[in-house]
């Protein structure tokens, strides 16, 4: 009684189980492989991908990835394909098996069982019947006969019942025995389960440092807020192109521009201008007449950099450096620290600084002295790595930026002698020359287009030479 409690139990659970399992499933159950894999929404979004990705073309990144992801998407199809056929032909089926056929034929044999004790017990009452009717009748013989017919139905229902009854224990038993078996469905289940994900992730981490190294070697990038080093490895420059592409236009249009830096621009143009320098585009002729936009983008950029340009490792000695009481020997240590930059930061800074002082030369016009270009730009070169919002930070490192930038700008020419070629990458015309065939970049003061060098006034000796720089 206590198994056949159970077995009804076992049904009703694995059934529901059987159900649920079936509903899991993605594919169309009881279909051929090819059929099944068709079905599969996996595959029906690899096809989106793959026609997306031909549609938009190679010269696509979206496209060249959904290509690529799709076919890797269309692999994880044919993996799930096969997981769920194993699923079906190992656990499904045999589950289906248990809770409609095996346990139901028990079922049925018990209702057999109490089907033959009824006709058993029939036929013994009968049987009972005659033999009392010999005892009091008269017709002896023939109430003998009939008496022994009918232990004959008896011993027959005994023996079927008898039969019935064995093989039903028999099954029972057989089942209770087996119920280890049956339990082992369900961690043959996880087993294929972890089968397939391990399959899967194989897959993915076979196809995803292709796919990887093809969007990390797309040159198209956004600049803004991407590490200088990224950038500039990713698109073969030597100068970041939202620093040369401002400078450039700044040079054109916006080195007469009074308050350039510190009166802010529109903030629709500035999207936009950021927008485009991000597309790599060197099609800027309508942000020129807007130096503001430009001039807050190249801010933008600058204070967008995960580090600063003058680097997180040598903030400490920037700072040291700009405490140092001596004039003379502050800007030697300026000197030194400057030249722990990286590679890559030294040249952007140089290019910046050297630009930088070619507008304070206009200051009389743009009322952009070194003091009012350190003030305004310095907390974007240079910030402390703490927690803190952007208030926070600049409040922090301003007053140590400006005695910083200050006299970098001011000598610039003795921190960096060589001349500039602002137009490094050739991707944007120069100034034309102004009508009286001198070129705006070029102050009358200058000889034959190069920087003059400033020279700090309590650095020159008495002939007149600049001392020897320490090393």
């Amino acid at each position: 009684i206590k198994i056949e409690r159970r077995m009804e139990l076992v049904r009703v659970v694995s059934h529901n189980a059987h159900k649920r399992m079936v509903a899991c499933l993605q594919g169309q159950i009881g279909t051929d492989a090819e059929k099944r894999h068709k079905k599969l929404p996996l595959t029906a979004l690899s096809q989106a991908m793959q026609d997306g990705g031909n549609q938009l073309g190679e010269e696509s990144l979206i496209g060249k990835m959904m290509e690529m992801c799709g076919d890797a998407e269309n692999r994880l199809a044919s993996e799930l394909m096969q997981h769920e056929m194993n699923i079906e032909k190992e656990i499904l089926d045999t589950l289906n098996q248990l809770a409609e056929v095996d346990i139901p034929n028990i079922l049925k044999q018990r209702r057999q069982l109490a089907k033959l004790v009824l006709d058993y017990d029939s036929a013994r009452a009968r049987w009972l019947q005659a033999t009392k009717s010999i005892i009091s009748g008269t017709n002896t013989q023939a109430l003998t006969a009939k008496a022994d017919s009918l232990k004959e139905e008896v011993d027959e229902a005994m023996n079927k019942m008898e039969l019935c009854k064995d093989q039903l224990s028999a099954d029972m038993y057989n089942f209770f025995s087996k119920e280890a078996d049956y339990a082992r469905y369900y961690v043959m289940l996880l087993e294929a389960q972890a089968d397939y994900h391990r399959k899967s992730l194989t897959l993915l981490e076979s196809v995803l440092p292709t796919i990887q190294a093809q969007q990390d070697s797309w040159t198209e990038k956004p600049a803004f807020g991407t590490a200088l080093d990224e950038h500039l490895k990713r698109s073969g420059r030597e100068i970041a192109l939202p620093i040369e592409a401002c400078v450039m236009m700044l040079l054109e249009t916006g080195m007469n521009e009074e308050g350039l830096f510190r009166i802010a621009a529109g903030a629709s143009k500035l999207k936009k201008l950021k927008a485009a320098l991000d597309c790599s585009t060197s099609q800027l002729e309508e942000f020129y007449s807007d130096p503001h936009a430009v001039a807050g983008a190249l801010k933008s950029y600058l204070r967008e950099l995960p580090e600063p340009l003058m680097t997180y490792q040598l903030y400490d000695e920037w700072t040291q450096a700009s405490n140092v009481p001596d004039p003379d020997k502050r800007l030697q240590a300026l000197w030194v620290t400057c030249n722990q930059l990286p590679k890559n930061n030294k040249a952007n800074f140089r290019y910046l600084i050297k630009f930088l002082a070619k507008l304070a030369q206009e200051s009389d016009v743009n009322k952009m002295t070194p003091s009012n270009i350190a003030i305004v730009l310095g907390p974007n070169l240079l910030w402390a790595k703490t927690e803190g919002s952007l208030a926070e930070m600049a409040a922090a490192t301003s007053v140590h930026v400006v005695t910083i930038i200050e006299p970098i700008i001011q000598h610039a020419d003795w921190f960096f002698p060589e001349d500039v070629d602002f137009n490094v990458s050739g991707m944007f015309s120069m100034p034309a020359p102004l009508p009286n065939n001198v070129n705006h970049l070029t102050p009358p003061d200058y000889d034959s287009g190069t920087i003059e060098r400033k020279r700090p006034g309590s650095m020159v000796g008495p002939d007149g030479e600049l001392p020897r720089r320490e090393r």
